[in-house]
């Protein structure tokens, strides 16, 4: 079991700044999950704590051991890459015990940990097949069992399965996270932009941009208590609907005015310097409902509907947004384009931002 501690962590490629400062303590035995958009540096950075990218300026600890100039075999770490990286002329079993070989383990060293874990990864069946012969699911499978061998103290996963359909991708998904559950004393981290992937495998989520950390916490406190605008609607799919308003009243609680001369009451204390305040009010489409009597908080129109059978995505314009307000409804939703519709939702599960984009609940 191994820590990872990242103090005032920074890249830079000549004068292009691309990692800001980052700074986070990762716990032994944790599954930590990079997230965010294409360049926001997440893969960078776990190629900085794999060795595989200078460090320009902070300091990287492994298990108490600061590593910035230590080469990337001797940091204890294995690393599973989108790619699988596997050599196809050679066995399953020739895979993945090829480090251990180079590493010149025993014989009975080797058989021993490649079973235990084709064992984990039900890849016993397979061990005398070649690459060509295996699915997509299966080599990554592989991969991650070569990874396993190695007996690292760090697991580092890039991707893994962004080259999978979407069958295998929720198959493989699975057995990251048994593997997880089977070695739950092992630190990993994870980088993808699949939030399905993130929500569903991580004890703590990262969210990055622009090389800096807007937020760290678990996956439901990241969906329910958003620090900001931008992990508000990076988190969630789909994203969290943002509607422009103000605050028309202060006090121990805040009335905002929305498009529609429609106006929300929520337990959120504001200061009296705030009344008139241009914010930011959001509303996820999973806590929309239809209005049934006065207490509708939006009104639109229909401009698309996607019906996925388990729910009903209605896209509503007309709100002075830029976007259409999407509300994900239960079930076969019987609208029409162009039909008016009434929405409301519980103000407890509501959302407002300041100017700079703080949440302000």
């Amino acid at each position: 079991m191994t820590a990872v501690r990242l103090k005032d962590i920074r890249k830079s490629y000549g004068n292009v700044k691309v990692i800001h400062g980052i700074d986070l303590e990762i716990e032994e035995g944790e599954f930590i999950v990079f997230v965010g958009p294409s360049g926001c540096g997440k893969s960078t950075l776990l190629r900085m704590i794999a060795g595989l990218e200078d460090i320009s300026g902070g300091t990287l600890e492994i298990g108490g051991e600061v590593v910035n100039d230590v080469p990337p075999s001797k940091r204890g770490i294995a690393m599973v890459f989108q790619s699988y990286a596997l050599y196809p002329h050679m066995t399953v079993y020739d895979n993945m015990a090829f480090g251990m070989r180079i590493a010149r383990e025993s014989k009975q060293e080797i058989d021993r940990r490649v079973r235990s874990a084709a064992d984990i990864l039900q890849l016993t069946d397979y061990l005398d097949r070649l690459p060509k012969a295996l699915s997509g699911g299966q080599r990554q499978r592989v991969a991650i069992g070569r990874a396993i061998c190695r007996d690292p103290k760090v697991f580092l996963f890039d991707e893994p399965l962004s080259n999978l359909d979407a069958a295998l991708r929720v198959a493989t998904r699975i057995e990251i996270a048994r593997l997880s559950e089977a070695m739950s004393g092992t630190t990993m981290i994870y980088v993808t932009h699949d939030q399905v992937e993130a929500m569903t495998l991580a004890d703590r989520i990262v969210v990055l941009s622009g090389g800096i950390i807007e937020q760290v916490g678990a996956p439901m406190e990241l969906y329910e208590r958003p620090a900001n605008l931008f992990v508000a609607k990076f988190i969630g799919s789909p994203a969290m609907n943002i509607i422009p308003a103000s605050i028309t009243a202060t006090g121990a609680r805040t009335t905002v005015a929305l498009p529609g001369n429609r106006e929300v009451t929520l337990d959120i204390a504001t200061p009296d310097s705030e009344k008139g305040a241009a914010v930011s009010f959001g509303v996820r489409p999973e806590d929309l409902s239809v209005a049934t009597g006065s207490d509708s908080i939006i009104e639109g129109t229909t401009s698309i509907i996607e019906a996925l059978g388990e729910v009903t995505l209605l896209y509503v314009e007309g709100l002075s947004s830029e976007e259409p307000l999407i509300a994900k409804l239960p079930g076969n939703q019987p609208f029409e384009r162009g039909e008016k519709v009434r929405l409301t939702a519980d103000p407890a599960k509501l959302h407002l931002f300041n100017a700079e984009g703080k949440t302000l609940r």
